[in-house]
């Protein structure tokens, strides 16, 4: 238990601290930081009196003062469970992901039963693609608080993260009967329901969540995406609009926000509105998350250094014999979903989505320094990830991975499985890019969204692929053309389905009756016939692309690598 130095500070900190308690419990944190942070003056290495400052400076949205508070009072008791966990809301809040990991496993740590902490944990390491560590954390939460409403959202959220989705859609719609206000219910609803194409019911859940909790405001980001928005949609711009006063509202829930507007706004057909919005956004992230283009290039550099067309030809000697990943990689927004939709309707093909396996080993590969003794960790590697692959689909002859980061790692992953199929999606470098500015990308993505800093990144990718077109065989790294795909889709799609060693199948043709669950922000998209609307659509755009205007006449990697096939 804590005891003042200072045998009269008691004294003088009883009638602040009873102020106040007062004033929290009538819901007046503002006007309670005053007494509490002089109460931390008389007694600074008092625990609780600096998280109790650290909750009131959490609750006004005074989030860095939150954090020194709340640091303080864990300093001054590291076996302090409650403050561990307000530090890792106040450090979620902040952006800081991996800071807030630590902090809700050190308050679980020290008391298992929070629930709460278990569940804040979960969705954070599932973001950052720990697909496991993400289950075990939601599954924690259902265990010790199988009643709460933390609890039985872990328990649909465990479901969902291991693509058992009836049954997480069951213990949803039981979570809501049982407790008609979890707003963050129907959001997970909401969005298992637009996964699989079920749109309307979709935008009802998200109506109802934004309705009970305003601070979910950033729903309407998946509202809007269920399908275009249009003069019948009575007062939802204005809506959207209203909420951004919203007091208290989040840094990430704003972000989303302002990317509905702009893709309503988009939708109606005002770009001028619509880029304010997509731009506010984008200031949003960057207050929130920065990112350093020039230690980017640098990192670019070193793999095309170390990826020489000499170790590349070592494949067969080195990698897996195993065909059966194929890998789908570009830019976001250059086709990805598109052509794994299109794969994956092969009967013999099971569709992986977006897996972090090769930006977790191709990070600590490429962290591993100079070429050395790999046979060990290619040999690991390709077999940790073929146990991935067969877990996801255990009898198909192929699995697609459509991270599409995967393009730093191509000649890992090539050498890994020599005869694995690596499909590289390309889109008009303006089109992708402006796409990107009005997609959200979660906060703890190290990737630019707007701006100079995604110009530079668009350089350094095609500096990057243009290195892997000199040093890949070019039956083993395929290039789609998404304008080449819109405008006729029959010959590409052959191409695609050959380049993978199947026999054709006409269901190919056929993305948009794909019945798998789509979670990337194209989910109506993907449900509609292969269209060629979103060719050129930053000329719509033309007089507010900033510095985008810089890609303008970069046409597709800069057309000078010419796709092959």
């Amino acid at each position: 238990m804590y005891q003042s130095p200072n045998p009269t500070a008691p004294q003088q900190v009883a009638p602040l601290l009873a102020l106040a308690t007062k004033l929290l419990k009538a819901g007046r944190p503002a006007d309670a930081i005053a007494p509490l942070r002089e109460a931390a003056l008389l007694e600074p290495f008092n625990p609780t009196i600096q998280h109790d400052l650290g909750l009131a400076y959490l609750e006004v949205g005074r989030v860095p003062d939150a954090i020194a508070a709340l640091q303080w009072a864990v300093a001054s008791n590291p076996r302090y469970a409650d403050a561990y966990f307000r530090l890792g809301i106040a450090l979620e809040k902040l952006g800081d992901i991996g800071g807030a990991v630590v902090a809700y496993d050190r308050a679980t740590e020290l008391l298992p039963s929070l629930t709460e902490a278990w569940f804040r944990a979960g969705a954070l390491v599932y973001e950052l693609g720990h697909r496991d560590e993400a289950i075990g954390c939601f599954r924690r939460a259902a265990a010790t608080g199988s009643k709460t409403k933390f609890g039985r959202l872990g328990k649909a959220r465990a479901l969902l993260t291991e693509d058992r989705n009836h049954e997480a859609e069951q213990v949803l719609r039981e979570t809501l009967v049982a407790d008609p206000r979890n707003a963050m219910a129907y959001d997970l609803l909401g969005n298992l329901l637009s996964e699989f194409g079920r749109f309307d019911e979709a935008r009802a859940c998200f109506e109802r969540a934004i309705a009970i909790a305003p601070l979910l405001a950033g729903s309407y980001y998946d509202l809007v995406r269920c399908r275009p928005v249009t003069s019948d949609d009575d007062g939802l711009l204005q809506r959207m609009e209203s909420s951004l006063s919203t007091p208290g509202l989040e840094a990430v829930q704003r972000l989303r926000l302002h990317l509905a507007i702009g893709k309503a706004a988009d939708d109606l057909g005002d770009y001028a509105l619509a880029m304010r919005h997509f731009d506010a956004a984008d200031a949003v992230r960057r207050g929130s998350a920065a990112f350093d283009s020039a230690a980017f290039s640098i990192e670019v550099d070193r793999l095309i250094n170390r990826c020489t067309s000499e170790w590349i030809a070592r494949a067969p000697e080195l990698g897996s014999s195993d065909a059966t990943p194929v890998l789908i990689i570009g830019m976001p927004r250059s086709g990805t979903t598109l052509v794994e939709q299109i794969i994956s309707m092969h009967p013999e093909v099971g569709a992986g989505d977006e897996l972090n396996f090769w930006n977790e080993r191709g990070a600590a590969w490429h962290r591993s320094g100079a070429a050395g003794n790999e046979r060990p960790f290619l040999a690991k590697a390709a077999a940790d990830c073929l146990g991935l692959l067969h877990t996801i689909s255990p009898t198909a002859a192929r699995v697609t991975d459509k991270m599409p980061f995967n393009f730093l790692w191509a000649g890992l992953i090539h050498v890994a499985f020599p005869r694995a199929i690596i499909i590289h999606c390309h889109r008009t470098a303006i089109d992708t890019a402006l796409s990107i500015h009005q997609t959200h990308f979660h906060l703890g993505l190290a990737f630019p969204t707007g701006g100079a800093e995604l110009v530079a990144y668009f350089r350094c990718y095609q500096r990057l692929v243009n290195h892997w077109r000199k040093v890949l065989p070019a039956d083993r790294f395929m290039e789609v053309d998404y304008e080449e795909l819109t405008r006729v889709p029959e010959p590409v799609i052959r191409r695609i389905i050959a380049a993978c060693g199947l026999a054709w199948h006409d269901a190919c043709l056929r993305p948009e009756s794909n019945p798998r669950a789509v979670k990337t922000p194209s989910k109506w998209q993907t449900r509609q016939p292969i269209y060629r609307t979103s060719v050129a659509r930053w000329r719509r755009y033309e007089p507010w692309l900033g510095p985008l205007r810089a890609l303008i006449d970069n046409g597709s990697e800069q057309d000078a690598g010419i796709a092959r096939s």
